[in-house]
Protein backbone atom coordinates (compact mmCIF):
# COMPACT_ATOMS: atom_id res chain seq x y z
CA UNK A 1 0.00 0.00 0.00
CA UNK A 2 1.56 3.30 -1.15
CA UNK A 3 -0.23 6.28 0.36
CA UNK A 4 0.05 10.07 0.42
CA UNK A 5 -1.61 11.63 3.47
CA UNK A 6 -3.50 14.88 2.90
CA UNK A 7 -5.14 17.14 5.43
CA UNK A 8 -4.93 20.58 6.99
CA UNK A 9 -2.87 21.25 10.13
CA UNK A 10 -4.78 19.71 13.02
CA UNK A 11 -6.61 17.17 10.86
CA UNK A 12 -4.97 14.26 12.69
CA UNK A 13 -3.14 12.83 9.70
CA UNK A 14 0.05 12.30 11.71
CA UNK A 15 -1.79 10.28 14.35
CA UNK A 16 -3.64 8.19 11.78
CA UNK A 17 -0.45 7.73 9.77
CA UNK A 18 1.22 6.08 12.76
CA UNK A 19 -1.74 3.71 13.11
CA UNK A 20 -1.59 2.82 9.43
CA UNK A 21 2.14 2.20 9.75
CA UNK A 22 1.51 -0.33 12.53
CA UNK A 23 -1.46 -1.93 10.76
CA UNK A 24 0.17 -2.46 7.36
CA UNK A 25 3.77 -2.83 8.56
CA UNK A 26 5.03 -0.07 6.28
CA UNK A 27 7.02 3.08 7.19
CA UNK A 28 5.51 6.52 7.68
CA UNK A 29 7.91 8.85 5.88
CA UNK A 30 7.97 12.42 7.13
CA UNK A 31 10.06 14.82 5.07
CA UNK A 32 10.92 16.75 8.25
CA UNK A 33 12.33 13.59 9.81
CA UNK A 34 14.23 12.78 6.61
CA UNK A 35 15.82 16.22 6.55
CA UNK A 36 16.88 16.06 10.20
CA UNK A 37 18.33 12.56 9.75
CA UNK A 38 20.21 13.45 6.57
CA UNK A 39 21.66 16.63 8.08
CA UNK A 40 22.66 14.73 11.22
CA UNK A 41 24.30 11.95 9.19
CA UNK A 42 26.10 14.53 6.99
CA UNK A 43 25.10 12.65 3.84
CA UNK A 44 25.62 14.29 0.45
CA UNK A 45 21.97 15.36 0.30
CA UNK A 46 22.05 16.33 3.96
CA UNK A 47 24.99 18.67 3.38
CA UNK A 48 23.14 20.30 0.48
CA UNK A 49 20.04 20.70 2.63
CA UNK A 50 22.05 22.19 5.50
CA UNK A 51 23.70 24.69 3.17
CA UNK A 52 20.28 25.86 1.99
CA UNK A 53 18.88 26.09 5.53
CA UNK A 54 21.97 27.93 6.81
CA UNK A 55 21.47 30.45 4.00
CA UNK A 56 17.84 30.93 5.08
CA UNK A 57 16.54 29.29 1.92
CA UNK A 58 13.95 26.55 1.39
CA UNK A 59 15.37 23.10 0.69
CA UNK A 60 14.80 22.43 -3.01
CA UNK A 61 12.30 19.85 -4.24
CA UNK A 62 15.12 17.94 -5.95
CA UNK A 63 16.91 17.44 -2.62
CA UNK A 64 13.72 16.33 -0.84
CA UNK A 65 12.81 13.95 -3.68
CA UNK A 66 16.34 12.53 -3.56
CA UNK A 67 15.95 11.85 0.16
CA UNK A 68 12.58 10.19 -0.41
CA UNK A 69 14.06 8.01 -3.15
CA UNK A 70 16.91 6.93 -0.86
CA UNK A 71 14.42 6.13 1.91
CA UNK A 72 12.24 4.05 -0.42
CA UNK A 73 15.26 1.91 -1.27
CA UNK A 74 15.40 0.64 2.33
CA UNK A 75 14.04 -2.84 3.02
CA UNK A 76 11.11 -1.80 5.22
CA UNK A 77 9.58 0.19 2.33
CA UNK A 78 9.50 -2.78 -0.07
CA UNK A 79 5.80 -3.43 0.63
CA UNK A 80 4.71 0.21 0.62
CA UNK A 81 4.97 3.51 2.45
CA UNK A 82 3.00 6.42 3.86
CA UNK A 83 4.15 9.89 2.80
CA UNK A 84 3.37 12.62 5.36
CA UNK A 85 4.24 16.25 4.59
CA UNK A 86 5.06 15.81 0.92
CA UNK A 87 3.86 16.80 -1.62
CA UNK A 88 2.68 20.23 -0.47
CA UNK A 89 1.82 21.66 -3.89
CA UNK A 90 1.06 20.64 -7.48
CA UNK A 91 4.64 21.02 -8.70
CA UNK A 92 5.85 18.62 -6.01
CA UNK A 93 2.98 16.18 -6.68
CA UNK A 94 3.82 15.96 -10.38
CA UNK A 95 7.55 15.52 -9.66
CA UNK A 96 6.74 12.81 -7.11
CA UNK A 97 4.59 10.94 -9.66
CA UNK A 98 7.43 11.02 -12.21
CA UNK A 99 9.91 9.67 -9.64
CA UNK A 100 7.61 6.92 -8.36
CA UNK A 101 6.71 5.83 -11.90
CA UNK A 102 10.42 5.60 -12.71
CA UNK A 103 10.91 3.42 -9.63
CA UNK A 104 7.92 1.26 -10.54
CA UNK A 105 6.21 2.23 -7.27
CA UNK A 106 3.26 4.46 -8.26
CA UNK A 107 0.90 5.69 -5.57
CA UNK A 108 -2.10 3.55 -4.73
CA UNK A 109 -4.08 6.34 -3.11
CA UNK A 110 -4.07 9.85 -1.71
CA UNK A 111 -6.01 9.88 1.55
CA UNK A 112 -7.64 13.14 2.63
CA UNK A 113 -8.69 13.51 6.27
CA UNK A 114 -11.39 16.17 6.00
CA UNK A 115 -12.11 18.35 9.05
CA UNK A 116 -14.14 21.57 9.31
CA UNK A 117 -12.25 24.80 9.95
CA UNK A 118 -14.03 25.38 13.28
CA UNK A 119 -12.93 21.98 14.56
CA UNK A 120 -9.37 22.53 13.31
CA UNK A 121 -9.16 25.79 15.25
CA UNK A 122 -10.38 24.14 18.46
CA UNK A 123 -7.94 21.28 18.07
CA UNK A 124 -4.99 23.60 17.52
CA UNK A 125 -5.73 26.53 19.83
CA UNK A 126 -6.90 24.15 22.57
CA UNK A 127 -3.71 22.08 22.69
CA UNK A 128 -1.77 22.07 25.96
CA UNK A 129 1.44 20.14 26.71
CA UNK A 130 2.88 19.19 30.09
CA UNK A 131 6.31 20.73 30.58
CA UNK A 132 7.23 17.83 32.85
CA UNK A 133 6.22 14.61 31.09
CA UNK A 134 5.01 15.76 27.67
CA UNK A 135 1.42 14.54 28.16
CA UNK A 136 -0.97 16.21 25.70
CA UNK A 137 -4.36 17.76 26.56
CA UNK A 138 -6.99 19.87 24.85
CA UNK A 139 -9.10 22.36 26.78
CA UNK A 140 -12.09 21.65 24.52
CA UNK A 141 -11.96 17.87 24.17
CA UNK A 142 -9.58 16.37 26.75
CA UNK A 143 -9.07 18.89 29.53
CA UNK A 144 -6.94 18.25 32.60
CA UNK A 145 -8.84 17.67 35.86
CA UNK A 146 -7.18 20.75 37.36
CA UNK A 147 -6.81 23.71 35.02
CA UNK A 148 -3.16 24.19 34.00
CA UNK A 149 -1.92 21.07 35.82
CA UNK A 150 -1.02 17.67 34.38
CA UNK A 151 -3.12 14.77 35.68
CA UNK A 152 -0.12 12.41 35.42
CA UNK A 153 2.70 14.34 37.09
CA UNK A 154 1.27 17.66 38.27
CA UNK A 155 3.49 19.61 35.88
CA UNK A 156 2.57 22.93 34.27
CA UNK A 157 0.54 22.77 31.08
CA UNK A 158 1.78 25.08 28.35
CA UNK A 159 0.40 26.27 25.01
CA UNK A 160 2.85 26.18 22.13
CA UNK A 161 3.85 29.63 20.92
CA UNK A 162 2.63 28.84 17.39
CA UNK A 163 -0.76 27.57 18.59
CA UNK A 164 -2.30 31.04 18.63
CA UNK A 165 -5.19 32.03 16.37
CA UNK A 166 -3.19 34.42 14.18
CA UNK A 167 -0.42 31.90 13.41
CA UNK A 168 -2.90 29.07 12.88
CA UNK A 169 -5.05 31.19 10.56
CA UNK A 170 -1.92 31.89 8.49
CA UNK A 171 -1.02 28.18 8.35
CA UNK A 172 -4.54 27.30 7.22
CA UNK A 173 -4.44 30.02 4.55
CA UNK A 174 -1.17 28.61 3.17
CA UNK A 175 -2.75 25.14 3.15
CA UNK A 176 -5.78 26.45 1.23
CA UNK A 177 -3.59 28.20 -1.34
CA UNK A 178 -0.86 25.60 -1.89
CA UNK A 179 -1.94 22.15 -0.73
CA UNK A 180 -5.72 22.06 -1.20
CA UNK A 181 -5.38 21.97 -5.02
CA UNK A 182 -3.86 18.48 -4.59
CA UNK A 183 -7.35 17.21 -3.77
CA UNK A 184 -8.52 17.89 -7.33
CA UNK A 185 -5.26 16.60 -8.78
CA UNK A 186 -5.56 13.17 -7.16
CA UNK A 187 -9.32 13.12 -7.71
CA UNK A 188 -8.75 13.40 -11.46
CA UNK A 189 -6.36 10.44 -11.25
CA UNK A 190 -9.01 8.37 -9.45
CA UNK A 191 -6.68 7.96 -6.47
CA UNK A 192 -8.40 10.13 -3.87
CA UNK A 193 -10.31 8.80 -0.89
CA UNK A 194 -11.90 11.17 1.63
CA UNK A 195 -12.23 10.38 5.33
CA UNK A 196 -14.48 12.33 7.72
CA UNK A 197 -11.99 13.49 10.35
CA UNK A 198 -14.45 14.33 13.13
CA UNK A 199 -15.08 12.12 16.14
CA UNK A 200 -13.03 9.71 18.20
CA UNK A 201 -9.55 8.68 16.98
CA UNK A 202 -10.53 5.00 16.95
CA UNK A 203 -13.69 5.71 14.96
CA UNK A 204 -11.73 7.67 12.36
CA UNK A 205 -9.27 4.80 12.01
CA UNK A 206 -12.13 2.34 11.43
CA UNK A 207 -13.42 4.62 8.67
CA UNK A 208 -9.95 4.67 7.11
CA UNK A 209 -9.56 0.90 7.10
CA UNK A 210 -13.04 0.45 5.65
CA UNK A 211 -12.40 2.86 2.79
CA UNK A 212 -8.89 1.58 2.11
CA UNK A 213 -10.28 -1.96 1.95
CA UNK A 214 -12.89 -0.88 -0.58
CA UNK A 215 -10.29 0.99 -2.59
CA UNK A 216 -8.03 -2.07 -2.77
CA UNK A 217 -10.93 -4.23 -3.93
CA UNK A 218 -11.64 -1.74 -6.74
CA UNK A 219 -7.98 -1.74 -7.75
CA UNK A 220 -7.94 -5.53 -7.83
Amino acid sequence: MRIVLLGAPGSGKGTQGKRLMAHYGIPQISTGDLLRAAVGAKSALGLKAKAAMDAGELVSDDIVLGMIEERLAEADASNGFILDGFPRNLVQAKALDVMLDRLGQPLDTAMLIDVSKDLLLKRLTGRRTCEGCGQMYNIYFQAAQVDGRCDACGGNLKQRADDNEETIANRLQIYDQQTKPLIGYYQQQGRLIEIAGDGDVDLIFKRILSLLGGFREQEA
